[in-house]
């Protein structure tokens, strides 16, 4: 009788949804998402580590960035561009180990325009260490 609660136990936990499984990277990229869509600069500047690089793969900010200034800079446009906007994930995944996390997400950021993304997101110790933010306007999300 012990044994079939637990095995009931077990698969309702696994039945349960991502969301409760949730690591710690993803946790930091989903808050992520949250300061992007709210344009929170200051917030979305601090995740990255000190030789941080994002990679902006298509539409206007196209190109590869890894000097604060220059991805401050970016970010600042896009916030600029979009206005007020609203983000909603699609889906997300989250690989980990002791040295690391890595996150992706499909999401789509609803402002002045529309603008679907894969969104690939490193962290170590916590902080954002590489990111591609991959435009992807023919995504179905």
């Amino acid at each position: 009788m012990r044994l079939s609660t637990l095995a009931a136990t077990l698969v309702l936990v696994a039945a349960s949804g991502s969301a409760a499984l949730a690591g710690p990277a993803e946790d930091l990229a989903r808050s992520r998402i949250d300061a992007i869509a709210g344009g929170d600069l200051a917030t979305v500047t601090a995740a990255y580590g000190p030789a941080a690089t994002l990679h902006w793969v298509g539409g206007p900010l196209d190109g590869t960035y890894s000097q604060p200034g220059k991805i401050k800079e970016i970010w600042s446009k896009f916030f600029a561009a979009q206005g007020a906007q609203k983000a909603t994930v699609a889906a997300a995944a989250e690989a980990a180990n002791p040295k690391g996390g890595t996150v992706t997400i499909d999401a789509s950021f609803a402002g002045k325009n529309t603008v679907k993304v894969r969104y690939v997101l490193l962290y170590r110790d916590g902080k954002l260490t590489d990111e591609i933010w991959q435009v992807n306007p023919a995504a179905a999300y």
